[in-house]
Formats: C-alpha cells, structure tokens, sequence
C-alpha cells in the first residue's frame, strides 16, 4: 500500500500486512509530521464492467481534462464558463466536478447532492441516476461533495484504480457532444483518473512567472500517462487572467508559446470583473453580463475547440 504525508507530500511503500488496522498514525521520516494513514479496503476491490475492455478503449475525443498542478489559474472557472459555452453553441455537455472541494457544483449554486463517490459505492446502479440538469440548457453535472475525499482514502494505490472513472463514463459519453473534467490542483487519484478518461488536456495558465512551473509539471505528468494509461492523451494551454497593459504578461505570454509551440490556444481569457461578480451570484459570466469580456472570449474558445475537433474528423472517402 501507499501513503502520503499530508506535509511534504512524500510518498511512502508499505506492504500490506504491515498493520491489521484501517486506519493508523504514521510518523514522516523526511520531516517528522504525524499524520493519519488509512489502509486500502482490499474487500472493496475496485470493479470494472470490463477491466480489459477499457484498457483498450481510447478515450474518447470529446473528454476533456482542465487540469494545472498550480491553484488559482481559473481551473474551475474554465470548466464551468467553457462547458456553457459548448452548451450555448447547441452542444451537450457534462461537467463532472472531480475536486473534493466542490467548486465547480457550488459554482452552479448546488450542494449535498450524491457524488461519484456514491456512485461508486452503488456500483450496480447507472451513473445516470447520479446526473443532474443545471438550469442552463445544454448543461448537466456530475456533482462532488465532501464524502469525495474519500475515494481517494479507498482506492488510491489499489490496483487499476486510474481506471474507475473512464470505466464509469463509458455508460454515459455517447450522450454527451463533450465531457469536461474539473480537477483540483495536485497529482493524485483524482487527477491520474481524469487524465486517464481523456484523450484532450486543458492546461489553464495564468500570464505570471509561478504559473510556468504548473505547465511543466503538467505536461510531464501527461507524458507519463501517455506511456503508462492512455497513449492517445494530448494538450494544450489556455492563457487565462491576462492583462493586456502589462508588459510582465506579455513577455511570459510569448516565451511560453515559444517553449510550447503548436500547443497552445489561439483565444486568450482576459482579466474581467464580470468573472467574479459572477462568481459571488454561482453564475457563468455570459449569462451575468452579455458584454463580459471574458465571457465572449470563452465563447470564441469554445467555437475554437468546436472547429478543431471538426478539422480532426477525417473526411469520408
């Protein structure tokens, strides 16, 4: 089994039979910080419609991870103004908050409503049942909650468990003309299982010096999981939070491009007030204010990502 120091965030290998007890405290050796360990539930044994079936499955095109190592890149804002966007190009879209903390459900003013974690647990029982409309057309939601940390207590280290959500999302992807996964800023259950569901990465990244570190962390992450769960993965940066009247931004804006040519997105996300006051109201900004700056830049992004999935289709012969 595995277990991680909430402090230093080291990881540690212990063998199974190591200790008989669910839970334990353990003592970090690189930085001495007593922390609360939890072994995997090895009867609750994770499993799959068709392990092997979804192994070979590519993920599909239209699941897309929006995913950064660093916070407060605008990762839930992203996910939440972008899949209305789809939805007001006349798509449908699932949003599936996969981030403990919720944001994203909270976002759309809802909250202890049944997570995947409860679907997990109600394995016979179809995700649908865990799918709720938002009031906005086009748009529906796989809600999180707190009983979400969990999933990362019971499976995180057991085997396949990168697996469980693309597993879970087969039943439902056909439904959906996209699929947009919110993750919370770390690498571990949540997003190793969001990157293996995907076969596109939304890398938001705000135009500052710290956010640079973020991308690069992402991106060799991404270069793991395409050796190791899902080779077809590919990503591309979003410029988000910029202002235009700093030169700072500007400078980063192009050595980034430059670092990472060909894989960023030609739309960029400004700074704008109306994302926040929308924020306060649990609103998308286009549906806050039509003249929001940022909420017109997410419609043009989403009119991008639309033309560039259309452009991959080859044409019939």
């Amino acid at each position: 089994m595995i277990i991680v120091c909430q402090k230093c965030r080291t990881r540690f290998h212990l063998d199974d039979d190591a200790t008989d007890k669910s839970s334990f405290v353990a003592r970090c050796t690189v930085c001495g910080h007593l922390f609360s360990a939890y072994k995997p539930n090895r009867v609750q044994e994770i499993t799959f419609l068709d392990l092997e079936k979804t192994r070979r499955d590519d993920a599909s095109d239209h699941v897309m991870t929006i995913s950064n190592r660093k916070g407060g890149v605008a990762k839930t804002t992203t996910c939440l103004n972008l899949g209305v966007s789809l939805a007001l190009h006349d798509k449908k879209v699932l949003l599936v908050d996969f981030d403990a903390q919720a944001n994203l459900t909270l976002s759309l003013g809802q909250k202890q409503l049944p997570t995947f974690y409860d679907a997990q647990k109600a394995f016979g029982k179809p995700l649908d049942d865990f799918i709720i409309a938002t009031q906005y057309p086009n748009l529906w939601l796989l809600p999180s909650g707190r009983n979400m940390v969990l999933l990362n207590k019971l499976y995180f280290g057991a085997q396949h468990f990168e697996y469980m959500l693309k597993d879970r999302l087969k039943s439902v992807k056909d439904q959906f003309d996209f699929i947009l996964i919110d993750t919370p800023p770390s690498i571990e259950f949540y997003t190793l299982n969001a990157l293996t569901a995907s076969n596109r990465v939304l890398i938001p990244c705000q135009c500052d010096y710290l956010s640079t570190h973020g991308v690069d962390q992402v991106m060799r992450l991404i270069s793991l999981i395409r050796k190791n769960s899902n080779s077809h993965i590919q990503s591309r940066i979003l410029f988000t939070m910029m202002d235009r009247a700093s030169r700072s931004s500007q400078l980063i804006l192009s050595k980034i491009k430059d670092l990472y040519q060909g894989q960023t997105f030609h739309t960029v996300i400004e700074m704008d007030g109306a994302l926040k006051d929308a924020q306060i109201l649990s609103m998308p900004a286009i549906h806050y204010s039509q003249k929001s700056v940022a909420g017109t830049q997410y419609l043009e992004l989403a009119k991008e990502i639309i033309s560039n999935l259309d452009d991959s289709v080859p044409s019939a012969p």
